[in-house]
């Protein structure tokens, strides 16, 4: 295993250098743009179609679609709005306007509405009880608690009506626009309304920007008030890597489920709705998310800020600037292919100085056997003065020529 490991490190090393040669080759002054990425493995995956009605299959560090079958169809969440629930009030923790260890008491609408006597999926916290943010966290995240996200609900936004302004408003916020809620618990209602595309929004949110927090996802079970509940999700119990997140049903939506799992720092994450039943909608999801991890891997190129090459400056103190990403880049391909890729910077140029440092340049157009792959734009990594008048004469009478040449 440590021969295969080493022999797989330096086959990337060898790509990795490779790939920097044709970028620096491969640097272009163009005046049009690059040709539009063809269908790629997202519409040819069509080996295990998902019995579900609607299902996606997304790779969260490039966000590449690696499935998709109506994921801009419309359906009720169900339980999966209390992920918008925990998102809201995940914030205010951050933002240090709420403390775990605050209270909230259980009222008696969300008692009835949620708890015991609505014989729903619930934590049984007793009517007018105080709970912490922290249980109400678990219930909710890991028992699917009606009452815990009603208790919530209140307890930040004063009703169930004042925190729904403040999830729709998220929503917006989180770019989730065919998304609205009604309620913080996801029961029925004809104002809860997602899709698949904007679930995964919601869910790599809750994955980059509260670990934490997030990982109460993967927690087994739960004890409350005396009264022990295993975590509803299936994927944690017979899917290696699974972390996360969160299952739903109501009759108007059938059996939904949201799941993310890591394999080798590779995280994917599956949308499932309308799926007849409990088990249709765990073997759609392991199916999506083994045939995700099988076919595909991430390929680092570039950190963030690395020099990828240099493009040419017109009347600048020098004849050229290196260009950069601001952000790592990493591209996703199907494995085997690694041979395959080829890589170039697109720029309308020579560019003229002065240039700011971060000034946009163009950007970086990987390729795999004449398909686009990924398009990253870059910037200037250096700041380039203008030039003295000699500097600017000769790169004056050199774009002319060029010029003379183009025609």
């Amino acid at each position: 295993m440590a021969g295969e490991a080493e022999k797989s490190r330096g086959g990337a090393t060898r790509l990795l250098r490779l790939m920097a040669a044709m970028v620096c080759l491969g640097l272009v002054a163009a005046g049009k743009p690059a040709p539009a990425p063809k269908a790629g493995a997202a519409t040819q995956a069509q080996t295990m179609e998902p019995k579900a009605d609607v299902a996606l299959l997304v790779d969260t560090s490039t966000g590449s679609v690696l499935y998709e079958k109506n994921p801009d169809k419309p359906f009720p969440p169900a339980s999966l709005t209390k992920m918008m629930t925990v998102a809201v009030a995940f914030r205010e923790v951050k933002e240090g306007r709420l403390r775990l260890e605050d209270e909230f008491t259980v009222s008696e609408h969300a008692w009835r509405t949620g708890g015991a006597p609505s014989r729903t999926s619930a934590m049984f916290a007793p009517i007018h009880s105080r709970v912490t943010v922290d249980d109400l966290f678990h219930g909710i995240m890991i028992q699917s608690a009606n009452d815990g996200a009603i208790t919530l609900a209140e307890g930040l936004g004063g009703s169930e009506a004042g925190f729904v302004e403040k999830m729709n408003a998220r929503a917006k916020e989180l770019g989730m626009d065919q998304t609205t809620f009604a309620n913080p618990s996801g029961l029925p209602d004809p104002g809860n309304r997602t899709t698949a595309r904007d679930l995964v929004k919601l869910g790599t949110h809750l994955v980059r920007d509260h670990p934490d927090l997030y990982k109460i996802y993967a927690q087994p079970e739960f004890t409350y008030n005396k009264i022990r509940q295993f975590n509803r999700n299936p994927l944690l119990r017979d899917f290696n890597g699974a972390d996360g997140m969160k299952t739903g049903y109501i009759k108007e939506s059938g059996y939904n489920l949201v799941g993310s799992a890591v394999q080798n720092g590779q995280r994917l994450i599956v949308v499932i709705g309308g799926a007849a039943n409990e088990k249709e909608r765990g073997e759609d999801a392991r199916k999506l998310l083994d045939w995700g991890f099988r076919t595909f891997e991430t390929v680092h190129l570039y950190g963030a800020d690395e020099a990828i090459g240099e493009a040419a400056v017109f009347g600048g103190a020098t004849t050229g600037v290196k260009v950069a990403s601001p952000k790592p880049i990493d591209i996703l391909i199907q494995r085997g292919s690694r041979d395959k890729l080829k890589a170039r910077v697109v720029y309308t140029g020579p560019i003229k100085a002065p240039i700011v440092k971060g000034q946009p340049v163009g950007k970086l157009i990987v390729t795999r056997n004449d398909t686009v792959v990924q398009e990253i734009p870059v910037e200037a990594a250096e700041a380039v003065a203008t030039g003295s008048f000699p500097r600017r004469a000769v790169d004056g009478t050199r774009e002319v020529l060029m010029g003379i040449f183009r025609r």
